[in-house]
């Protein structure tokens, strides 16, 4: 088990391609961390600077307490489980997982014993004998994750692990990597594009775009208090509705304007925040849980807080649906409410947002949370 630090790591490419840009992370003994962003964003390229794969352009790297920016892959005491599990397709599964301690001439009763500890802490005990092409894709995945505990390495990398599986095996394998992780406690870093497995895996997860950090904190911090529109874009399924408009201000507070058909009162929480933009143009977002079909219930009456839409089409998802709205000036948001709820396609429905679970950011597809303070306030 290490820490692993990066200090200003950077990745350049022929063409003067940064590829990797500043990146600055202390990764905690024993953490499980998450490297998260759509395709090119670095975190790849990242893992495989850590790995010894890629060559670093500029920075510091260290695992433990050694700067290893020119160790060999080999000698960096970690261990890499890839996306197209790299399984050597003439042996067994046994040679497969003995084959790297083999190398470096480990005793054989030693070799057995790690061999055959690591399949019965991943159940593949009755496989050892087969080879890989007898193998399901699960069962080669675990394969895969058993060569390297074999190694009993002071960090694990996987490069997208899952991407290969279907869906109800990559939720299976999911638990079973996290599993692993409470029992072994070895640091590890995992990279995926998949957002869902990013917050359900990680301590903390780094969301990336092209080569910079965008936020790195815990699942949960992220999900509720996105640094800026990409990462409360980018975390959440389905993604967070984003209204463009302007705040106003009014005899009883400040108000956001979408068009001339919705007018939405600020909730008091977040005047402070925004009380210097009065007159300029911001975007509230609205994750498609915090909409609600309005009830007309009279204890809520006046708040403020309610968006006109026309129900376009209803998706069921047991005991959830979600349902795509419109209005005149917004051509796609999703709400997903629950299932029981009475609200029928082709009409027009009032819909509430949780006056709690507003953001606030400014213009452009990066733009900042001007309210993250307050939000982490009111969460608190």
């Amino acid at each position: 088990m290490a820490r692993v630090l990066l200090e200003n790591i950077t990745k350049i490419y022929p063409g003067n391609v940064k590829a990797v840009d500043d990146f600055n992370l202390d990764i905690a003994d024993a953490e499980f961390m998450v490297f998260v962003g759509p395709s090119g964003c670095g975190k790849s390229t990242t893992l495989r600077m850590i790995a010894g794969l890629e060559e670093i352009s500029g920075g510091t790297l260290k695992i433990g307490e050694r700067i290893v920016n020119d160790v060999p892959p080999k000698d960096r005491d970690i261990a890499m489980v890839f996306q197209n599990y790299a399984l050597y397709p003439h042996m067994s599964v046994y040679k497969n997982m003995a084959f790297g301690l083999k190398l470096r001439k480990f005793p054989k009763a030693e070799i057995d014993k790690r061999v055959r500890d690591a399949a019965k802490i991943l159940g593949i005990e009755e496989l050892l004998d087969r080879r890989p092409k007898a193998l399901s894709g699960g069962q080669r995945q675990r394969v895969a994750v058993g060569r390297a505990i074999v190694r009993d390495p002071a960090c694990f990398l996987f490069d997208e692990p899952l991407s290969n599986l279907d869906a109800k095996l990559r939720v299976e394998m999911r638990a079973e990597i996290k599993r692993l992780h409470m029992d072994l406690k070895t640091t590890t870093i995992y990279v995926t594009h998949d957002q869902e497995e990013a917050m359900t895996l990680g301590d903390r997860v780094v969301v990336m775009k092209y080569g910079v950090i965008q936020q790195c904190d815990a699942p949960l911090q992220i999900y509720r208090h996105p640094k800026n529109r990409f990462v409360a874009g980018f975390v959440g399924t389905p993604p967070m509705n984003f209204f463009d408009g302007n705040l106003v201000r009014s005899d009883d507070g400040i108000y956001f304007e979408e068009g001339a058909n919705n007018r939405i009162k600020v909730p008091d929480w977040a005047n402070d925040s925004l009380a210097g933009k009065v007159g300029s143009p911001v975007v509230l977002g609205v994750r498609p849980e915090a909409l609600a079909p309005d009830t007309h219930d009279q204890r809520f009456a006046g708040e403020g807080n309610i968006l006109n839409v026309k129900v376009n089409v209803l998706e069921p998802l047991g005991d959830k649906m979600d349902v795509y709205l419109t209005t005149p000036d917004h051509g796609h948001i999703v709400a997903r409410i629950d299932a029981t709820s009475k609200v029928t396609p082709d009409t027009e429905h009032p819909f509430r947002i949780d006056p709690s679970r507003m953001h606030f950011f400014e213009p452009g597809e990066d733009g900042v949370n001007l309210t993250l303070e307050a939000e982490k306030a009111i969460h608190a």
